[in-house]
């Protein structure tokens, strides 16, 4: 009954991977169709021939490729310095300072992840647009962080609340400060926590459209999921170049995944440590 149940389980776990595989697959094999082949209907599984001309295509739209690949990785590395900059002290803070009600605290700021960013778009828009932050990546990076804060405060609580006291201690009584004992014992311990933060800060800020659609205007500081929306509509022939769109599409996955896979040992033990005070 063993050897049967993890049979069944393995099945389980390969019906699971065909199902979340076959999008991305199909994605990939449309972006490398001839033209009138992606645009056929009914759309054929497999191209009858392989043609790059979409990405060529995707190449050169409005500004170019290479413009939207750096506005989204410059936001995205933006939002990640900001997230762990304003995060690591308030999380080491959270967990090590006497603070006077600092679970309630704690509770209140994590109260945002309840509230859905996009009741919050018109008001920052508005505040944005007063202090010139419209049209601007630090803007959008400042929008992306506000998102990331609450998660990145609660894993980063919790990891720096699960390291041993002793450590700390010993630090102070070498004569380190509380920064020298962040800085020397605590954001070595934590590096698993950090990371998953950076990770799931990067994966968010790369991903994220609503935003970027608010706040962005002039197409040289579009990110790519808003000019694969804008490809979408905007053709020579008033219709959808889905190769071009599905070639965007397999583009924009590419760092996800290699981000993820680069750091998964990491992203792993950092979200248990970070779940589990």
């Amino acid at each position: 009954m063993k050897g049967r149940g993890k049979y069944l389980v393995a099945a389980a776990c390969l019906v699971v991977c065909t199902v979340m595989l076959m999008p991305l697959a199909m994605s990939i094999l449309a972006s490398v169709k001839p033209t009138e082949e992606a645009a056929a209907s009914p759309p054929t599984y497999f191209p009858h021939g392989l043609s790059f001309d979409s990405y060529a295509r995707l190449w050169s739209y409005q500004e170019g490729l290479p413009v939207y690949l750096a506005n989204s990785l410059g936001t995205a590395l933006l939002a990640i310095v900001l997230a762990l900059l304003l995060t690591v002290p308030a999380a080491y803070a959270l967990a090590r300072f006497p603070i006077p009600g600092k679970e309630v605290i704690f509770v209140v700021l994590l109260l945002a992840l309840i509230i859905p960013y996009q009741a919050l778009l018109t008001p920052m828009f508005l505040m944005f647009a007063k202090i010139g932050l419209t049209n601007s990546l630090v803007g959008l990076a400042i929008l992306h962080t506000a998102i990331q804060l609450p998660f990145s405060l609660y894993v980063l609580r919790n990891s720096f609340s699960a390291i041993p006291r002793e450590l700390e201690e010993a630090a102070i009584m070498d004569g380190s400060s509380s920064w020298e004992a962040l800085r020397w014992v605590f954001i070595p311990s934590a590096v698993p926590a950090i990371v998953t933060t950076a990770l799931f800060a990067f994966i968010t800020s790369w991903n994220e459209f609503l935003g970027a659609l608010v706040m962005m205007s002039r197409s040289s500081t579009f990110t790519l999921p808003l000019i694969l929306a804008t490809s979408r509509t905007e053709t020579s022939l008033g219709g959808t170049d889905w190769g071009m769109l599905q070639a965007g599409v397999t583009i924009s996955i590419i760092p996800c995944v290699l981000v993820y896979f680069l750091l998964q040992r990491y992203y792993v033990s950092g979200l248990m440590s970070g779940a589990i005070k």
